[in-house]
Parts: C-alpha cells; structure tokens; sequence
C-alpha cells in the first residue's frame, strides 16, 4: 500500500480537494484512507508517508470537516465516506458554521460590544496621523470592498469619476448600497463616459449625472475626506491586477481631488 498517493490519485484530484480546503497532509490522508476504506491513525499515516505524530490531529480535522467517520473502537479507527457523500456533508457543515458566523456578526449590530469597540476605534483615530491613515489596494474586490466600506459611511457627498467600465463595476458592486445613502440624504455626483444602458438609467435614480471624456481617470471623494485612486487602466490590466491608493485626508480630499472633480464637472455634459 505504500505510495498509494502517486498511483490512485492525479495532480488534478489532489488539487481539486487543495481548492476546497484540504491542505497537503489532509489530502494525502484522506486519499490514503479511500484506498483502504477503514484504517487506524497508525496505519493511515504509513500509507501517506504522513508523520504518525500529525495523523491524529489531521484525522479530527477530516472528521471535523465531514471527510471521514470515527469508529469508536479499540485502537480507534476511520472510516472514509464516498466522495460524493463526503462532498455534500462538508458542504452543509460549512453552509451552518457559515450561517452561525453570519448570525453571530448580525447580532453584534447596535450591540454594547460594537459601541465600545467604535469607541476604541475613534479614540485610536485621534492619535494617528493622515499619513498613517493611508494604503495600496490590489484586486478589484480588495478596492471594492473598501469603496463599499466608504460609500456606507458617507454623510453628505460621493463624487465620483469613472470609466465605462468603471460605471458598470459600480452599477453591479454598489448600487444598493448608493441607492440606501441616497435615501438618507447624501449628493451623490457620477462623471464618466456615459451611453444608454441599464447601469446609466439605474444609476441616474440616486446620483447626479454628467457626460465626460474617456481617459479623465477613476476616483471618489467622500465627504472631503476619503479619496480612493485608481493607479491603473481598468481596459489594460486583469481585475486582480488593478490597483488604487487610498486615503483619509481632508488635505488630499478637499485641496488636491475637489478642485479636479469640480473641473472635470464644470466641463462636462448633462446626460
């Protein structure tokens, strides 16, 4: 049984469970205990040139994550579940620790706990200067997800300049939550290239809109305070290679982006 690993169980399969969580040991474990079907650790870690040390731990962890069964016997051994079987009972475990995660943040809204871990946050704040307040973001979901974090925030303005590209990024990734900052009073102003499509006349229903020429750049300011930049093409480059500068300064905000927003605005068309 030695060197089962390399003889039952391509690069490809070995990958496939990689992909789905299983680090290096778990892997060859579990393909180990499939080719022999009930094992002991001791056995199991022979036959996965896995350090028998480690087999223990690792067999919890594939029980844990819905892999394998533990047959309370003496010495106890393992059982491993059909593929298909092991599949679907890991899924539904990660769907409930997910659901309990979900639950658990939710019930910290409005909680004493979230009000005093704010209240650590702005005091902290107090202390740091706007050069500290400052970072790169790589990947399109990295930037959106710091764009959401802002937008969700935002008190009075968004001004933003975008690509087409861009507005229809922002159209799928941020509507609602422009839609939700809108109703509660927040200007919200969008220059980009404008056509007719469904990203332009959803959008036109919370945001202020103005027609300007490609290649003015990608950015937003929020209350004269955020900034996020963009340091590259969107058209040129792939979603994970995009990158955007952020930062919390009223100086870059209200004295360097402002008078660039408003000259682009000034310029621009009505759409």
């Amino acid at each position: 049984m030695k060197n089962v690993i390399g003889m039952v169980a391509t690069t490809r399969a070995l990958d496939t469970l990689k992909s789905i969580g299983l680090n290096l040991y778990e892997r060859k474990i579990f393909v180990a205990l499939l080719a022999k079907g009930v094992a002991t650790a001791a056995e199991v870690s022979e036959i996965a040139s896995v350090p028998r040390s480690r087999s223990y731990d690792v067999l919890q962890s594939l029980a844990e994550k819905g892999f394998v069964l533990v047959q309370p016997s003496k010495p106890i051994k393992y059982v491993s579940l059909a593929p298909s079987d092991a599949m679907e009972r890991t899924k539904q475990i990660l769907k409930k620790n997910f659901d309990e995660s979900i639950d658990r943040i939710e019930s910290l809204d409005g909680s004493p706990v979230l009000a005093e871990l704010d209240a650590i946050h702005k005091n902290g704040l107090n202390l740091v200067s706007p050069n500290d307040m400052t970072g790169t973001l790589k990947g399109s979901h990295v930037i959106n997800r710091q764009m959401r974090s802002i937008f969700r925030d935002a008190k009075s303005r968004i001004n933003i300049v975008t690509s087409p590209m861009g507005l229809n990024d922002i159209y799928t990734n941020h509507f609602r939550m422009l839609k939700k900052v809108a109703r509660s009073g927040v200007k919200i102003k969008i220059a980009a290239p404008l056509a007719d499509s469904e990203a332009v006349n959803s959008l036109k229903e919370v945001a202020e809109m103005k027609n300007i020429k490609k290649g003015s750049g990608r950015f937003c300011i929020i209350d004269n305070g955020h900034v996020l930049v963009s340091l590259t093409d969107d058209s040129k480059v792939h979603e994970t290679q995009d990158v955007a500068f952020w930062t919390n300064s009223e100086h870059a905000a209200k004295d360097l982006m402002a008078p660039y927003f408003d000259y682009l605005w000034k310029g621009a068309g009505a759409k």
